[in-house]
C-alpha cells in the first residue's frame, strides 16, 4: 500500500510539493476507506470500478490549453486536475522536461495507466497525466490514441530540444541553411537573367514571324498590344517560378533549425495540401463545369433562335398577332434576359464552390444592393415596360415631353433619349415620361392628320376673305408644307381691336417644324406687306397715322441681299429635304 501511495497522480515535480502531499493522502484514503468502514460480521465489499477519475480530483476546465514544448504542440489539455488549470499543468510539465534535458535524460518516452488516466513518463519520470476529460470525443478521439500521439510528439520535441542545445549540430544546420539560401539567390538571379533575354527574343521572333507571314504589319501588330500581352504572360511565368524558389528556399532554411522546423514542415505541408486540394477540386469540379457549359450552350442557342425570330418580326419578314414590329426589339431583350436568368438559376448548384460561404456572402451582398435600389429601379423598369407595350413612343417620332421637344432616338429600359432640332440630346427617366403629358407629332403625320397652327391678328377694316386667301397663298409658297390635305384658315376669335386668324397646315417632316414655320411666317409677312395689310399684333389703343408695314423696296435692306432673304417672290423655295442650319 505504501508503494501505491508513493506513485502519485501527476509526479513529484509536476506541481508544488504541498499538492503532492495532499494527492498522496487522497489516494491512500481512497484505497483504505473500504477496509476501515467494513463491519466484523460482513466481509468487505469490493470497491466499484470507476470509468473515470474521482470527481473531486478531475473536472472540466473553463478553457483548454495547448501544451507546447520546443515549439511543437504536444497535447491539448481540457481538464482541471487537483485544482490546477490546463495552463498550470502545462507549465509544470515544461519545467520537468527542461530539467530532464539539462541533465541529458531524454529517454525512454513511454506511457502507463493509472486508474482511468494515462501517465506520460520520460526516463521513468512522470511528466504529464492525460485524463478522459482531455479527450475530445465529439471529434472521434480516444484516450489510447491521444496518448500514443502525445508520446510520439514528445519524443520528437525532446530530441529537438537536445539538438538545439548542441553547438556542433547548430553549426552544421547554419552551414546547410546558408548553402540553401545561396542556391535560392542564385536561382532567382538566373530566372531574372533568363527572363530578360528570353522574353525579348521570343517577342522579337513572334513579331518577325507574323510580319513575314503577312498577317499584319509592324505598326498594326504593336498597336494591337498582342506582343505586350505575350511579354506580360512570360513575365508572369517567371514571377511564378521565382515565388516557387523563394517558398522552397524559406521552407528549407526553416527546417534546418530545431525551433523553426515545425514552421518549415507546416509550410511544406501547406503547399502540398494546397496543391492536392486544388487538384482534387479541379477533378471534382469537372462534372459540374461540364453541366454548366452544356447549360450555357443550350441557352445561347435558344437566345439566338429567339433573337432571329424577333428580328424577322421587327423587319416585317414575319408576323405575330401578339407582337408589333415596334415592340419586337424590347421584347427580344426581355426574353433573352429571362432566358439567361433562368440559365443562371439552373446552373448555380453545379458551379464549383456554390455552397461555400464566399458564394453565400456574394448572394447576400447582391440581395442587399437589389433591396436598397429596388424602389427607383423597379419604378423605372415598369415605366419602361409600360411605354414599350403601350406603344406610346417610337424611335424616330417627333414628340414633346414636358418642356422638351425633339426626335426620339432611343427607348431604353430605364430612360428615353430625345434629340432636339439644335442637336441637344436629353435623357429623360421613364418614370418622368410616364408622369408627364407626351405629345407625338409623328404618329399620324404620315397620313396627313396632324396639323400645325400659326396665328395672325388683322384689323376689322380688312376683308376676312382677303386675309384667308393671303394665308393660304403663304402656305402654298412655303417649302415643307403638304399640299394634301389642303391648308385651311379659321377665325378663332373676334377680339376688341382685331380678328384672330389661324392657319392650319400639315408638315412634310415634323422634325423640321421650326424651320418650316420660319419660312411660313416669312411668306406671311411678305404677302401682307405686298398687299398693304397691317398685322395688328401687339395690341394698340388707336389707329396709327401711317400703316405699320414694310414697303417692298425695303424688303432687302442692308445687310440683307437679294436672294438671301427669309422669303420673297425672287427667292427660290427650298427643297423639303434641304438642310437648314439653325443660328
Amino acid at each position: 500500500m505504501s508503494r501505491l501511495c508513493s506513485t502519485t497522480f501527476t509526479g513529484s515535480r509536476v506541481i508544488r510539493r504541498r499538492a503532492l502531499g495532499v494527492a498522496s493522502l487522497i489516494v491512500c484514503i481512497a484505497v483504505q476507506l473500504p477496509g476501515i468502514a467494513a463491519q466484523p460480521q460482513t466481509p468487505p465489499a469490493p470497491a466499484p470500478q470507476s470509468s473515470g477519475p474521482v470527481p473531486d480530483r478531475v473536472e472540466p476546465a473553463e478553457h483548454s490549453f495547448t501544451f507546447t514544448y520546443a515549439n511543437r504542440p504536444i497535447a491539448v489539455l481540457r481538464a482541471r486536475v487537483l485544482g490546477h488549470d490546463p495552463d498550470e499543468r502545462a507549465r509544470g510539465a515544461e519545467q520537468i522536461l527542461d530539467d530532464l534535458v539539462d541533465r541529458d535524460l531524454t529517454g525512454p518516452v513511454a506511457s502507463r495507466p493509472f486508474e482511468s488516466a494515462m501517465l506520460i513518463t520520460v526516463a521513468s519520470r512522470n511528466v504529464l497525466a492525460l485524463t478522459p476529460l482531455d479527450v475530445d470525443e465529439l471529434s472521434g478521439e480516444t484516450l489510447p490514441g491521444v496518448t500514443a500521439q502525445t508520446v510520439e510528439r514528445l519524443r520528437q520535441a525532446v530530441g529537438e530540444a537536445v539538438e538545439a542545445r548542441t553547438p556542433r549540430k547548430l553549426v552544421a544546420s547554419t552551414g546547410q541553411a546558408l548553402t540553401g539560401l545561396a542556391i535560392g539567390v542564385l536561382l532567382l538571379w538566373g530566372i531574372a537573367h533568363v527572363r530578360r533575354r528570353f522574353v525579348d527574343k521570343v517577342v522579337s521572333a513572334a513579331e518577325r514571324k507574323i510580319t513575314e507571314a503577312g498577317l499584319a504589319d509592324v505598326h498594326s501588330l504593336r498597336a494591337s498590344r498582342l506582343l505586350e500581352l505575350q511579354r506580360k504572360l512570360l513575365t508572369a511565368i517567371a514571377v511564378a517560378m521565382g515565388f516557387v524558389v523563394v517558398y522552397g528556399t524559406l521552407t528549407f532554411v526553416l527546417r534546418r533549425f530545431p525551433y523553426t522546423r515545425p514552421w518549415g514542415e507546416s509550410m511544406r505541408g501547406y503547399l502540398l495540401s494546397t496543391v492536392e486540394r486544388l487538384g482534387l477540386g479541379i477533378v471534382n469540379a469537372i462534372p459540374g463545369l461540364f453541366t454548366v457549359f452544356l447549360i450555357i450552350v443550350i441557352t445561347r442557342f435558344l437566345a439566338r433562335v429567339v433573337g432571329l425570330w424577333f428580328k424577322a418580326i421587327e423587319e416585317g419578314r414575319a408576323r405575330a398577332r401578339w407582337i408589333y414590329p415596334e415592340t419586337a426589339q424590347p421584347t427580344r431583350r426581355l426574353v433573352t434576359m429571362l432566358l439567361w436568368l433562368f440559365a443562371i438559376v439552373v446552373a448555380y448548384p453545379y458551379m464549383p464552390g456554390s455552397g461555400t460561404d464566399a458564394f453565400k456572402g456574394v448572394s447576400v451582398f447582391l440581395g442587399l444592393l437589389v433591396t436598397l435600389g429596388s424602389t427607383g429601379l423597379m419604378n423605372q423598369l415598369m415605366s419602361g415596360v409600360m411605354l414599350t407595350y403601350s406603344r406610346a413612343l417610337r424611335v424616330g417620332d417627333y414628340v414633346r415631353i414636358g418642356d422638351i421637344e425633339g426626335t426620339v432616338v432611343h427607348l431604353g429600359v430605364l430612360s428615353t433619349k430625345v434629340k432636339s432640332y439644335l442637336g441637344e440630346e436629353s435623357t429623360i427617366p421613364n418614370a418622368v415620361v410616364v408622369g408627364q403629358t407626351t405629345t407625338d407629332y409623328s404618329r399620324y403625320a404620315e397620313i396627313g392628320e396632324v396639323f400645325t397652327p400659326t396665328s395672325v391678328s388683322i384689323g376689322y377694316d380688312t376683308p376676312w376673305r382677303q386675309v384667308q386667301a393671303l394665308l393660304l397663298l403663304a402656305a402654298d409658297r412655303s417649302a415643307g408644307v403638304r399640299r394634301t390635305p389642303k391648308p385651311f384658315v379659321l377665325q378663332e376669335a373676334l377680339q376688341d381691336f382685331y380678328v384672330k386668324y389661324t392657319l392650319f397646315v400639315c408638315l412634310e417632316r415634323q422634325e423640321r417644324r421650326y424651320f418650316t414655320l420660319h419660312e411660313l411666317h416669312a411668306q406671311i409677312q411678305d404677302l401682307f406687306n405686298e398687299f398693304g395689310i397691317q398685322i395688328m399684333s401687339p395690341n394698340y389703343v388707336f389707329d396709327p397715322g401711317t400703316p405699320k408695314m414694310v414697303a417692298k423696296k425695303d424688303w432687302y435692306a442692308a445687310p440683307a441681299s437679294l436672294g438671301n432673304g427669309s422669303a420673297g417672290d425672287e427667292q427660290q423655295p427650298r427643297r423639303p429635304d434641304e438642310k437648314i442650319h439653325a443660328p
